[in-house]
């Protein structure tokens, strides 16, 4: 675990960056429920006087609460695509029900007979509403805002995988790095805007309304102020724009090399692997992060830019599996050796492309390919044990956990149980050492960086060579984990610069040094 000295370095050397993500992920809250108050306290008027459709009102507004967020955020962006707009979208939609709710319910509980007097002294409707309804129930409505907004700062954070920007990408970028002090510089802030927040608007829900109503008269103009950063010109226009896994953007493979050794900084966006490749197709992102035998790179038509500083290392991959396990079980490792060798670059690249673009399931990929090569044999129905494999959200995680589940259950008396998609490297790993799986594929370039973390004397010393990194990282994880690298698969899937191929032509650029050029020249 890291040590407080060390997350204050890393508050201290992120500080820039730190600061502009928590504003934009004040300006994610704040523009979110600024849109939900305008519309949703209307609403909440409208079914006050409409009674027969507050059914219908609450109950789609509830419906669209249940939604997963991350599933709401996925919806949006084949309609609004990446970026702020779909996450501001998603946010507002979170933040209806409880404003729409307490206006409701605010305004309903209004005693009858103070409506009444109102009516007595001839009161419009519209005084009515402004003059006695509306104060009455403005603390209710301010419970609702409240809670819209604590809601919305803590769903901001998903905000990253749609290179939306905010504290989520400290987090995500944490967990895939098994990196603590990351995930708390983006979880504290989070937790101490959601409680200032609250805080804040609890202050204003119990002054006395008639006292400082005119203090009422500045909540939607805070609202603007904190939801103005969207509302600032893009600097970035007209520039190569990156984007960038939160993995990718903590490596000193990634993002930390790009800069150090290259010289290399690109306005970036942080954004998920599953809409990355996709975004630059479409002309949203100019230079992704990617991986060499990603299928979608052939689906899209990218062109893998040269790495001629070598900040990459190899990323031959291989399954690592529990040394308890393979000692309860010997007949295991020459089983899953069988696949040793037999995928190259250029095979794995198409059993990805298969999955990624053609959208075929990786079981059929998997049965498919053993069947090719003549490995493929039924399940014999073993019941000695069973083996749990785990893999990553990636491709080839998902084909080669399915090609192992084949080969143990045709070649032994053992049956499998797949627990794949597990996220990134500290999720699936973690899993692994605390014995909630038994194996899954893994890189020597991300056992050497991330998981082990070797010295940088070491990872310069023995980069260059795939047969000292192997040596290392399956001396490294018997002695430190108790886990045992086996035999390597044969691809290397290595992490890399992508560029669309019609770009990279145009613009001459087919090294990261010229990219660095051509940057510095713009």
């Amino acid at each position: 675990m890291d040590t407080p000295e060390t997350f204050t370095d890393f508050i201290r050397q992120q500080s820039g960056k730190l600061l502009e993500q928590t504003l934009t992920h004040t300006g994610l809250t704040f523009i979110s429920v600024l849109i939900a108050v305008c519309i949703g306290v209307p609403l909440g008027i409208l079914i006050i006087r409409r009674k027969r459709l507050s059914g219908l009102v609450l109950g789609i507004a509830g419906v669209l609460q249940t939604i997963p967020s991350i599933a709401l955020l996925g919806f949006m962006i084949p309609l609004l695509g990446i970026g702020p707009k779909p996450a501001i979208v998603a946010l507002f939609l979170y933040a209806l029900l409880p404003i729409i709710r307490n206006t409701y319910t605010g305004i309903s509980g209004v005693d009858n007979s103070v409506t009444e007097a109102a009516r007595g002294m001839g009161m419009s409707p519209r005084q009515l509403l402004f003059k006695v309804q509306l104060p009455l129930a403005m603390p209710v409505i301010l419970a609702g805002i409240r809670t819209a907004t604590v809601i919305n700062v803590g769903v901001a954070t998903l905000a990253a995988y749609i290179a939306a920007g905010g504290l989520g990408e400290f987090i995500f970028g944490g967990i895939a790095l098994n990196n603590t002090s990351m995930m708390l510089a983006g979880a504290i802030p989070a937790a101490l805007l959601a409680i200032l927040f609250d805080w804040l608007l609890s202050l204003l829900q119990h002054l006395n309304i008639r006292r400082f109503r005119r203090l009422l008269y500045i909540l939607p103009l805070l609202f603007l102020a904190l939801s103005s950063i969207y509302l600032l010109p893009d600097t970035s226009s007209g520039k190569i724009k990156a984007g960038f896994t939160p993995e990718f953007m903590g490596r000193k493979d990634g993002d930390i090399g790009l800069r150090t050794v290259y010289g290399l900084h690109l306005p970036t966006l942080v954004i998920s692997d599953m809409i990355m490749y996709k975004a630059a197709a479409e002309k949203k992102l100019d230079v992704i992060s990617g991986s060499s035998t990603d299928g979608r790179v052939r689906a899209y038509d990218l062109v893998v830019l040269e790495d001629d500083k070598h900040i990459f290392p190899p990323y031959y991959a291989a399954p690592i599996v529990r040394m308890s396990t393979l000692e309860k079980y010997p007949e295991l490792e020459p089983v899953l050796n069988k696949l040793s060798g037999t995928i190259n670059d250029s095979i794995m690249t198409e059993l990805n492309y298969r999955v990624d673009y053609l959208k075929q399931t990786p079981e059929k990929v998997a049965k498919d390919y053993l069947t090719a090569i003549g490995l493929w044999k039924p399940a014999t129905g073993g019941n000695k044990g069973n083996i749990r494999i785990g893999s990553k959200i990636f491709g080839d995680g998902y084909v080669l956990a399915n090609m192992y589940k084949i080969l143990i259950e045709g070649y032994t008396d053992l049956s499998v149980t797949t627990k794949t998609g597990l996220g990134g490297t500290k999720i699936v790993f973690d899993a692994l050492i605390n014995d909630q799986i038994d194996m899954y594929p893994e890189y020597t370039g991300t056992g050497l960086l991330v998981i082990l973390q070797a010295p940088q004397q070491i990872t310069d010393s023995i980069m260059s060579d795939s047969k000292k990194v192997y040596d290392y990282v399956q001396a490294g994880f018997e002695k430190q984990y108790r886990v045992k690298w086996l035999l390597p698969i044969g691809f290397n899937n290595t992490y890399a610069l992508m560029m669309r191929r019609e770009q990279a032509s145009r613009l001459g650029i087919h090294t990261i040094s010229a990219l660095k050029q051509y940057t510095d020249h713009k």
